[in-house]
């Protein structure tokens, strides 16, 4: 078993504080991903895991036993860097035993296990090659192969696919899937591509500021964010958010925005908890939002501004009173720059957010 359970990390440099009070359990065999802007910790939190970061005070238990203290040659870990790392004057194969031979692994044991993992990795046929003769996605596959050959109980990963091009990153994406569901490892992954972590992870924790702000399924994150800076960060584009106001009228709550007014449905009126007026922020998503070309009921009157076509629809961006939305349309609707439409919003998809603090109060189900 290799739950990783992280309780009230801390580290700082000087007066920067790095992580804050960081608390995480990881489920044996789970393939989790922290995810965040540069500079919010996810890295020194990966590092902290395999033993190259001291921390300030907090604990860190791998499979039940405290390695805290433990060097990272102790504590049945591997890890992925985001530089290859690998060395130029060995060949793929003494790269890929290098660590099983600084263990005093038997040879024929070396042999066996490496032709296992270039199997897996589909490098067989390059076992005799050196990194110079490699492609950037082959060396990076002899990178994986290096680490998953030790047979670790955890496999750290650090932004291993930065450094491909998009095509290639796509495509490893889908082989990192398929190799954690065939070696099992449990697996933390560090990106700022939020593309990566909706693709890869069983739970995404989104960090700021050293702390994690949501942890979840790629699905909650992405459709339930629990404040403005995840709706902002997760997605692409990103959610649209507009000032508004709730207010009740003939019995009902309607939502104010954008000079238009949407009746709430039940599960959004029953989050607010009894809240019959105020200010509010509404988060809703490109793809949830419904454009006319006539005017529609319950629908915000806006004005185009640029379309942009990018493959299997376009994007639209209008501006809405005084907001800028972004709004996915089909690719055969037809508008013109200054051309006035009606945006309906699914009212079963819209996010509810306190207009001070940005915490979401509420969802449709």
């Amino acid at each position: 078993m290799a739950e990783i359970d992280l309780q009230g990390l801390r580290k700082t440099y000087g007066r920067v504080i790095a992580i804050r009070e960081l608390s995480l359990q990881i489920r044996d065999g789970e393939f989790l991903v922290l995810l965040g802007p540069s500079g919010c910790g996810k890295t020194t939190t990966l590092r902290a895991i395999a033993g190259l970061e001291m921390l300030d005070r907090g604990r860190i238990v791998i499979g039940g036993r405290d390695v805290t203290a433990l060097p990272p040659g102790k504590r049945g870990i591997a890890m992925v860097f985001q530089s290859y790392a690998v060395f130029p004057h060995m060949r793929v194969y003494d790269n890929v035993v290098f660590g099983l031979r600084m263990r005093g692994v038997p040879e024929p044991e070396q042999r066996r296990r490496a032709a296992e993992t270039a199997d897996l990795l589909e490098i067989a046929g390059l076992l005799d090659r050196y990194p110079a003769q490699l492609s950037g996605g082959q060396r990076q596959r002899v990178a994986v192969a290096r680490a998953i050959v030790m047979r670790p109980d955890v496999l750290l990963m650090d932004e291993p696919l930065s450094n491909l091009d998009a095509l290639l990153r796509l495509h490893m994406r889908a082989e990192l899937k398929r190799l954690h569901r065939e070696v099992g490892s449990t697996t933390v992954y560090v990106t700022h591509d939020q593309v990566e972590a909706l693709s890869l992870g069983d739970r995404i924790a989104v960090m700021k500021d050293g702390e994690i702000v949501q942890c979840g399924t790629a699905t909650a994150v992405y459709d339930t964010p629990a404040n403005r800076f995840v709706g902002s960060f997760i997605g692409s584009p990103p959610m649209n958010f507009l000032s508004g106001s709730v207010r009740a009228a003939g019995g009902r709550l309607v939502l104010a925005t954008a000079g238009s007014t949407v009746e709430l449905p039940d599960p959004l009126r029953a989050s607010l908890s009894g809240r019959t007026e105020g200010e509010i922020v509404v988060g809703i998503r490109p793809e949830h939002i419904e454009v006319a070309l006539s005017p529609a009921a319950d629908a915000i009157t806006a004005e185009t501004i640029v379309l942009e076509p990018v493959g299997a629809h376009q994007l639209m961006t209008v501006r809405a009173g005084r907001e800028t939305l972004k709004v996915t349309v089909p690719t055969d609707l037809l508008v013109q720059p200054e051309q006035r439409v009606w945006l309906r919003m699914n009212p079963g998809r819209i996010r509810l957010m306190d207009a001070r603090t940005g915490q979401a109060i509420g969802a449709a189900s």
